[in-house]
């Protein structure tokens, strides 16, 4: 895999793929994953889109194989979203498609936001809500687990709600092996900032053709609940899909795909 030197200390490993016709000037679409995950988790998106665009697909800073984060290291909405420009402008990449998945999705709000003029597209797949509320309670018994259980426990724990009741046993397994491997420094820093970030404000300056994906039953939030912050993204589109899943873009990852290329060649940009 490429690595990219973001600072001194800090490394991010990235994906690069592009399968597209090499006389045209494909268009790049940039791939933000969620808490405890890394580049491997878009398997099933990138053979739909990697034909027509380039599909550039990080590994966050702390996750996956990219430089683990001490415990107390400051993380902010804004870091993250400076560490991907700073990749994409080393690609000499000005313009780009941008998908998030779950918490991903709460760092793409605030890219789509404070750089409008570099977001084509915006998707969002299982994201949630703009204002989680007060998590105190939540951060507080998270960072226990972590500390006793490392990510294994938790991430076997709250599996069936993230990928449903229909997803099969062995993509079950793998998903927690997958998360299990997240260290754990990085994690608890993680958890203690990033989930209770609220981007209410980060909204209504988002410009671009937004498209929203959940499922019927997700535990992020009802269908109605999504539209409340949905409908205030001015170019936005919600689509609900059938299952009780909140990973929507992993446990409907082709299909959400297939919308996501649809919404494209059907966008105005």
């Amino acid at each position: 895999m490429p690595t990219f030197q973001l600072s001194e200390n800090v490394n991010i490993q990235y994906s690069d793929h592009d399968f597209s016709n090499p006389w045209d000037q494909a268009e790049a679409i940039l791939f933000l994953h969620g808490n405890a995950e890394s580049h491997q988790v878009w398997f099933n998106w990138i053979p739909h889109l990697a034909r027509h665009f380039r599909v550039i697909c990080p590994d966050m800073r702390g996750f996956g194989e990219s430089t683990p984060m001490p415990v107390d290291h400051a993380w902010s909405l804004d870091e993250l979203v400076e560490d991907a420009v700073k990749l994409m402008n080393a690609l000499g990449i000005e313009r780009f498609h941008l998908v998030g998945a779950k918490l991903g999705g709460t760092v793409a709000r605030r890219f789509a936001a404070s750089y409008p003029h570099k977001i084509l597209t915006l998707t969002l797949a299982g994201t949630p809500a703009a204002n989680r509320g007060d998590l105190t309670e939540r951060t507080k018994a998270w960072t226990l687990e972590f500390e006793t259980h490392g990510v294994s426990r938790w991430a076997k724990q709250s599996m069936q709600s993230r990928l449903g009741a229909q997803f099969p046993l062995e993509g079950v397994n793998w998903w927690i092996d997958l998360m299990s491997q997240t260290p754990v420094s990085s994690q608890i820093g993680f958890m203690k900032v990033i989930p209770s970030s609220v981007i209410t404000h980060d909204l209504p300056n988002i410009k671009c053709p937004t498209l929203v994906i959940t499922t019927q039953g997700s535990a992020l939030g009802s269908s109605e609940e999504v539209r409340a912050w949905q409908c205030q993204i001015k170019n936005s589109k919600l689509i609900v899909l059938t299952g009780d899943s909140y990973h929507v873009a992993a446990s409907h990852g082709d299909e959400c795909a297939q919308l996501m290329l649809t919404f494209i060649e059907q966008s105005s940009y």
